[in-house]
């Protein structure tokens, strides 16, 4: 290590020497200051701005923990308190102040304080970056829900009364024509991660317009906490093409644009023009779309996804994790993985996510019984899908093109006493399921009746996953599934439940079928791979790891996902998962100073430390000035 203590400039030569050292060394240039970054965060960031330019930035403030060399060539002395905090010290001293603080609102969905706690680390990212992550990694079971869901939820719904600063960029209708020049207005040469969404369907609460932006930065968030990629190399985006909520046009406050959403050509002229100028700026990009009406998520991923680096984490995220507790399952019913495409499945709800899941059991069917015809029948016998208006059969009028292909055939319905759009309870009740799984966004939509219906299973062990978020929205709660169907069951949900006490010193185990555990891994997985495009096989080989996660014995205790506080080692194996099978697929062309050539000579250990070493970490870097 260099030691920079008394300098307050840098040689030529040296920079030279810091250009040309192996170690994944990046020159970004963001809000005016030119610096280095490296994947192990031990070299020195190089700035041209010091004194109250430094502590404005949160980016490059450290607060407290400023040593009296860096106080001194930073121009920062006098500026600050004179004692000298570890990050550990300043880590405490806020923890100490936010639960101090956090009583003082309790306007919480469920978690009365959530919404304090949002603002006062919202703050903390605002000044201190490298904090924030830290606090965020280091409590993270404790504060996913308040950065992602169920509290954004509520965020995005009174966004425009809590927004104080910008974050991330708006692109609009009123833009149009002039994206490709726009997105150079980012500070960031490079950028690694884009979460986008129109604001059309939030978490289930429907249509939030602009407000939806909350959605993308918790979502990076996230992959900054869980994957380690580099916060200045994340852009949360939000497209405003208007919005159809009568309030939010009603709403003299609201930011957003005052007019009802474009449809059509319209509407798909503007996504091409946001995706073109990303892309343009920033080829190696990856965009991950969030939080698209069903109307359009769909059409969108079979547009972009064979030109872009993009994929969809309603449709196919929430497919993946959906299909690891599935096969969780059949693990915790004491059958290997392979006798998947055996287990019978109603599915409440046919949207993006349900058919989402739908499409994803079906290649991953193929996959294990090696034959697509077979696997596409095999996914037609064992679901059974069920909307709004009952069991969908090919007798449906006007029946939605994406779920054709698992309408059930009328004859084989019939010899089961089934009709068409036969209700959730009748359906169960028949079938005799192995899985009941909702994708529906219909709070209590599991009703007493279903969950009685269910006792008939003739599975050891049924698996019931009430999978929509918020919380609010969830089919049915632990307590309802373990009380009406028995202490044997699976329990899987979208949002966090605790654990039941079931008495006799037994407990249910509440399993929260979290998209958190496959995206980050898939993202970063794509990164480090260098695929150009976000295959079938790579979201399958991640949805296969993270079944594959949990040990036998906690499967046969009912667990089937891990603990969110493993977050970063889970991601870990599946991006490692999803860079494995690129390389299979001959997709993986390499990251930076790693081409494609030593990725395939990479065994499965040094898959991992390859991710490992890519992943950042939240420690204060040193800073070096230099005056441009």
């Amino acid at each position: 290590m260099v030691n920079f203590s008394h300098q307050t400039k840098i040689s030529s030569a040296l920079l030279k020497r810091l250009h040309s050292r192996r170690a994944n060394v990046a020159a970004v240039n963001v809000n005016g200051s030119r610096f280095f970054t490296t994947a192990e965060g031990h070299r020195p960031t190089i700035v041209n701005k010091r004194s109250l330019d430094i502590l404005h930035d949160p980016w490059f403030n450290k607060g407290t923990a400023f040593s009296m060399t860096e106080r001194d060539r930073l121009d920062l002395r006098g500026l600050l308190p004179p004692s000298v905090m570890t990050s550990e010290q300043q880590i405490e001293r806020f923890m100490v102040d936010l639960k101090r603080l956090q009583v003082s609102a309790r306007d919480g969905p469920s978690d009365p304080y959530s919404v304090a706690k949002w603002r006062i680390l919202n703050r903390l990212h605002d000044r201190n970056e490298t904090m924030y992550y830290k606090v965020l990694i280091d409590n993270i079971e404790e504060y996913a829900p308040i950065v992602y869901t169920p509290t954004v939820g509520h965020v995005c719904q009174n966004y425009g009364g809590l927004f104080r600063r910008p974050r991330g960029m708006y692109f609009s209708a009123a833009d149009r024509e002039e994206m490709m020049s726009m997105v150079y207005n980012w500070p960031a040469d490079q950028v690694d991660m884009i979460v986008v969404t129109d604001g059309s369907r939030i978490l289930g609460l429907g249509d939030l317009g602009v407000q939806g932006i909350g959605i993308a930065i918790g979502k990076l968030d996230l992959y900054v906490a869980a994957a380690g990629i580099n916060p200045k190399r994340v852009l949360p985006v939000m497209i405003d093409v208007g919005t159809n909520n009568e309030k939010l046009l009603e709403d003299p406050l609201y930011l957003g644009l005052q007019q009802h959403r474009l449809d059509g050509e319209e509407y798909i002229a503007v996504i091409d023009e946001f995706m073109e100028a990303v892309f343009t700026r920033w080829p190696h990009v990856i965009v991950q779309f969030e939080d698209f009406q069903s109307k359009w998520a769909f059409k969108l991923l079979q547009r972009y996804r064979k030109e872009y680096r993009m994929f969809n984490d309603d449709v196919q995220g929430t497919a993946g994790v959906a299909l690891a507790g599935l096969l969780g399952a059949v693990r915790a019913q004491g059958r290997p993985m392979i006798d998947f495409p055996k287990m019978k499945t109603v599915v409440a709800g046919a949207g993006s996510a349900g058919i989402g899941v739908l499409n994803a059991a079906r290649k991953t069917m193929a996959r294990m019984l090696g034959d697509t015809e077979v696997a596409f029948e095999s996914a037609r016998s064992q679901f059974w899908v069920v909307d709004a208006n009952g069991l969908i059969t090919e007798a449906r009028e006007n029946i939605d093109p994406d779920a054709l292909p698992f309408a059930r055939k009328v004859k084989e319905t019939e010899r089961q006493g089934l009709t068409e759009g036969a209700k959730l309870a009748e359906v169960v009740r028949q079938v005799k399921p192995d899985v009941l799984l909702g994708l529906s966004a219909v709070g209590g939509l599991f009703s007493k009746e279903v969950l009685e219906a269910l006792k008939e299973s003739t599975s050891t062990r049924p698996a019931i996953f009430p999978m929509s978020n918020p919380t609010r929205n969830a089919e049915c709660t632990p307590e309802e599934a373990f009380s009406i169907v028995g202490e044997h069951i699976i329990f899987g949900s979208g949002s966090p439940f605790s654990n039941v006490n079931l008495g006799n010193g037994h407990v249910g185990h509440c399993n929260q079928a979290n998209n958190m555990f496959l995206f980050p891994g898939i993202g970063l997985g794509t990164l480090l791979s260098g695929s150009k495009i976000v295959s079938d096989g790579m979201l399958q080989a991640a949805a296969e790891c993270l079944a594959a996660y949990m040990t036998e014995e906690e499967v046969l205790k009912g667990i089937i996902y891990p603990s969110i506080s493993r977050i970063r080692d889970i991601t870990k194996e599946v991006a490692a998962a999803v860079i494995k099978e690129a390389i299979e697929e001959d997709l993986a062309e390499g990251y930076r100073e790693t081409d494609a050539r030593e990725l395939q000579k990479f065994n499965k250990d040094e898959i991992k430390n390859y991710v490992t070493d890519n992943m950042w970490v939240p420690d204060y870097a040193k800073l070096v000035y230099k005056n441009d």
